[in-house]
C-alpha cells in the first residue's frame, strides 16, 4: 500500500468519523499481507477493530452517565459468603430476560449483604449489552426532584426518569417518605410500569411499607406496580463489612455493628 494511498485511506475514515480504523491500518494491512488475506477478510478486519473500540467508548460513557457510587462485577460477589443465596438464580437475571420483558428486581435484606453491589453488577452487564441505565439513592432521587421543583424543572426530571431502559433505585426504606416524595416516587414507578425495569433495593420487607409511606393507598399502589412482573430475592445472612472488619482484627458489637452501617457494598 503506497503511502499516498494510506493517505487518502485515512481521509475517508477521518470524514466518516471512523476513530479506531486509521490507527490500526498499517498494522492490519501488514497482518494481511503476512498471511495472505483475502479483501473481505481485511475489511472485516477493520470493521472489526472500529467496531469493538466504539463498544468500549459507549460502555465508557454509559458508565460514567449511570453514576454509579462504584464498580462491581457479578465475578466479584462472594456467593460463599451468604449461602441463602441462589447463584443460579443471580446468573439468570444476569442474561438481562427481566429488561426484556419490562419486569422489576426487588433485592431485600439487612444492611451489608450485598444488595448494592448485585444491583451495580446487573447494570454493569446491561450496559455491556447496550441498554441506557441510572443509579440513584432514594434519598439521592428525592435531592435531584426537589432541586428540580425549586428550578421549575420537576416535569421535565420526573420524565427523564422514564427514559432509561433499567432504572436503579438503592436504599428504599432507610427514610421514611413524605407525602410529596411518596407522590413523585408512585410518578415514576408508574410511568415506567410496563415500559421499562426497576432494580429496587431495601432493608424493608413488603410488609413494612406503612413505615415508609405516609399513605397506605399510596403504598399500595406502588407495590402493586412494582411487583406484578418482578423477581424478589431476599438475601438472608451476616455482613460483608463486618466480615471484612474482623479480617483486620476489629472487634464490633452486632448493635453497633448495625448502626455503623448506611449504605451496602
Amino acid at each position: 500500500m503506497s503511502a499516498l494511498q494510506t493517505e487518502r485511506l485515512q481521509g475517508y475514515m477521518s470524514r466518516l468519523k471512523l476513530a479506531q480504523m486509521p490507527m490500526v491500518l498499517d498494522q492490519i494491512a501488514e497482518e494481511a499481507a503476512a498471511k495472505e488475506l483475502g479483501y473481505l477478510d481485511f475489511l472485516e478486519r477493520l470493521l472489526e477493530e472500529e467496531a469493538q473500540a466504539k463498544h468500549s467508548r459507549n460502555v465508557t460513557l454509559k458508565t460514567q452517565l449511570a453514576r454509579f457510587p462504584y464498580v462491581k462485577r457479578l465475578d466479584a460477589f462472594d456467593f460463599s459468603f451468604q449461602p441463602s443465596l441462589d447463584a443460579k438464580r443471580i446468573k439468570e437475571l444476569a442474561s438481562l430476560r427481566f429488561l426484556a420483558d419490562r419486569a422489576n428486581v426487588l433485592f431485600l435484606g439487612p444492611p451489608g449483604v450485598g444488595k448494592t453491589h448485585l444491583a451495580i453488577a446487573l447494570g454493569l452487564e446491561a450496559i455491556t449489552q447496550g441498554y441506557g441505565v441510572v443509579f440513584t439513592t432514594l434519598a439521592g432521587l428525592l435531592g435531584s426532584l426537589e432541586r428540580a421543583k425549586t428550578a421549575n424543572r420537576l416535569d421535565e426530571r420526573l420524565k427523564a426518569l422514564g427514559q432509561p431502559k433499567l432504572l436503579i433505585l438503592d436504599e428504599v426504606g432507610y427514610v421514611p417518605l413524605d407525602r410529596w416524595g411518596a407522590t413523585c416516587l408512585f410518578q415514576i414507578v408508574c410511568h415506567r410500569y410496563e415500559r421499562g425495569s426497576i432494580i429496587l433495593t431495601s432493608n424493608k420487607s413488603y410488609g413494612d411499607g406503612g413505615t415508609l409511606f405516609p399513605d397506605p393507598i399510596i403504598a399500595s399502589a406502588i407495590l402493586d406496580r412494582l411487583l406484578h412482573h418482578s423477581t424478589t430475592i431476599v438475601i438472608k445472612g451476616p455482613s460483608y463489612r463486618l466480615k471484612e472488619k474482623r479480617k483486620a482484627g476489629v472487634a464490633l458489637p452486632a448493635e453497633a455493628a448495625v448502626a455503623s452501617t448506611d449504605q451496602d457494598p
